[in-house]
């Protein structure tokens, strides 16, 4: 951290935020919040002066709460700036000042009560998240009694105990009595792992080999304490880390495998009784232990959810950003020239952190060093010609790709395609079909809708799948040798978003039985929110199928994953079955029906448009 406040071409903003972020890559707009400090950290020389006349004492959250700071703090050692700062929720010296007394006695006059915070407007052409995780809080895991029982804390709170730099000077000791505990049980899969309404489903990661280097710190330093680990299975992946799970072992650590049901505190020693099932032998165990250690596991950051409307992001079902494809790009967010750092994608060591770091600053690299972005060419383009300015293009863009229109001013919605992934959510929106695009267009896929169904439409059932998910999982099915009906029909498109209800009605006019439109799981979305107005679409289509007297069942909509290969071959097994219920009758009424709903669009868009050309030749009369 300090060589990065000292180096030339890093701007570093402590006690900051940002604000809001605008712009595609290459040209992002960021505003950060630089909150007031209240002490000029150019001036301040860190002299303790003001700390030591400072009344107030509140709880030091980096000591875990085992000890009080000041309201004017530094907030860890080697923190950069090398200054203090002022909690004005405690201090009492400002508006009105009531104390004063750091202003008093600081000798350089660094403190301002009247600071404010600045707004500080930056211009980046790549952006890297990195905002890391926060530890799980166990306080709901009641067996175990945290916060009921002092001597009962978890694994963040056991590394400020035996730390050099925490509360007690590195003198191990239990916070009940101050006393060194001589029997110290450690917990597993305290908030991860678990099926229940309580903690997690996702594995943690670091909790595992955390408690191996605890149990090793505890044996190096002081032999005579009996560690016991309590643990459903000890994952030692990484490299060395079978190493030293083994060397725990020998030190003398038990590991049991089992995880407590119940810890009770004895009132008179204050030592903890654990209720345990050892699943090895079978037997229900009580065992005594002076200290009981809840290795706690990683959430995302609370704050995630500001950060995924800031940039755009998606998140998978357990909270963390998710990559834009985890083999080919590992590091890139779904936004072009946003990238991941850290645990903000998933729980990871710090040996795989920083790896990720490095990858990541190796992309941004890379990204601003060539000057240009190349793109596949499949994005939109729109015929301003006939656009009515209503904006539903730029509202249901995941990306924020495209630039709302301005009645008032005559700007048109435009398309940046630096920022655009070529989904096509904007077109199967479009109320004037006037959004083309570039590779699938409407014209294309008709075409191929119409190849499909040419012989014997009323034995085919015809999917459309996206290119991330549901393709590859047909593709796996295939692959896999997974028996269905031969009955199916695909047209890949780059996202169900591109799934216009046109394409739909087309097919059931041309004959089709049956009609599918699959895509990513919702968690899973390769196009951050596309699939929302995917499923929005089909819901209101299936709305206007009953009003038209057409079986909605006929149109099917299911989410498939790339590695569900099995679930495509079950559901187009299903809808084979479906297909077969479907009567000569209601395919020809359907197609006549269909036949003169595509007349009326026809007609009122044929309207419409002269409508629009004739208002547009008025005005250029009038100006002229």
């Amino acid at each position: 951290m300090m060589d990065v406040g000292r180096h030339p071409r890093i701007q570093l903003f402590t006690h900051s935020e940002v604000e809001t972020v605008t712009g595609f890559v290459g040209n992002f707009h960021v505003t950060v919040r630089k909150k007031a400090r209240y002490v000029d950290e150019t001036a301040c020389n860190a002299c303790n002066e003001c700390v030591a006349v400072c009344p107030v004492a509140v709880p030091d959250a980096y000591q875990q709460g085992f000890s009080s700071r000041k309201a004017i703090y530094m907030p860890f050692p080697q923190a950069v700036p090398s200054s203090y700062l002022i909690d004005m929720d405690a201090c009492l010296g400002n508006n009105p000042i009531a104390c004063g007394k750091c202003a008093d006695v600081c000798e350089k006059h660094c403190i301002d009560y009247d600071a404010k915070d600045e707004i500080v407007p930056l211009e980046v052409g790549a952006v890297i998240v990195a905002t890391g995780v926060e530890v799980y809080d166990p306080t709901e895991y009641d067996e175990y009694g945290y916060t009921r029982y002092e001597n009962v804390i978890t694994s963040m709170e056991f590394e400020r105990l035996i730390c050099a730099g925490g509360p007690t000077a590195g003198h191990f000791v239990r916070p009940s009595d101050e006393q060194r505990p001589l029997r110290v049980g450690f917990i597993q899969c305290v908030g991860s792992r678990s099926l229940s309404p309580k903690g997690n489903p996702y594995c943690s990661n670091i909790c595992c080999m955390n408690t191996v280097k605890d149990t090793l710190l505890l044996a190096d330093h002081y032999p005579d304490v009996e560690s016991t680990v309590y643990y459903m299975d000890i994952r030692a992946f990484g490299k060395g880390f079978e190493d030293l799970y083994r060397r725990s072992k020998e030190a003398g650590v038990r590991y049991l495998r089992g995880l407590p049901g119940h810890v009770r505190e004895d009132p008179a020693s204050r030592n903890l009784v654990v209720t345990v099932e050892d699943t090895n032998t079978g037997h229900r165990l009580e065992e005594e232990q002076d200290l009981i250690v809840l290795a706690c596991g990683v959430i995302p950051r609370q704050n995630g959810g500001n950060v995924k409307h800031l940039l755009n992001l998606s998140q998978t079902a357990d909270g963390f950003f998710m990559e834009s494809h985890p083999k080919l790009k590992p590091v890139d967010a779904p936004s072009r020239g946003v990238f991941f750092a850290g645990c903000a994608e998933f729980p990871k060591d710090v040996k795989d952190s920083v790896t990720q770091a490095g990858a990541a600053a190796s992309r941004a690299g890379i990204l601003l060093s060539t000057g240009k972005v190349t793109i596949e060419a499949i994005t939109p383009v729109i015929d301003t010609e006939f656009c009515t300015q209503c904006g539903i293009c730029a509202k249901v863009c995941p990306y924020g790709a495209i630039r709302p229109p301005d009645a008032r001013t005559g700007r048109y919605p435009e398309v940046i395609e630096a920022a655009c992934s070529g989904c096509g959510t904007c077109a199967a929106e479009c109320p004037m079909d006037v959004i083309a695009m570039r590779h699938f267009s409407d014209a294309q896929i008709l075409g191929q809708i119409d190849a499909l169904l040419e012989d014997h439409p009323e034995e085919k059932v015809l999917a459309f799948a996206c290119n991330w998910c549901s393709y590859p999982g047909a593709d796996l099915a295939g692959t896999n040798r997974s028996q269905y009906p031969a009955h199916a029909r695909l047209v890949r498109t780059m996202c169900s978003g591109r799934v216009d209800e046109d394409f739909i009605l087309h097919a059931l006019m041309r004959g089709a039985a049956m009609v599918l439109v699959s895509g990513c799981h919702f968690a899973d979305c390769h196009y951050i929110n596309a699939v929302t107005w995917t499923q929005k679409r089909i819901e209101k289509l299936w709305n206007r199928l009953d009003r038209l007297g057409i079986r909605p069942e006929r149109v099917q909509m299911e989410w498939i994953s790339a590695a569900q290969g099995t679930k495509f071959a079950s559901v187009m097994a299903e809808l084979d079955r479906l297909r077969r219920t479907v009567t000569p009758e209601e395919i020809e009424a359907a197609k006549t029906i269909l036949a003169a709903e595509f007349e009326k669009k026809a007609e009122r868009l044929r309207k419409q448009r002269a409508r629009m050309k004739s208002q547009r030749e008025k005005e250029e009369v009038d100006v002229a």
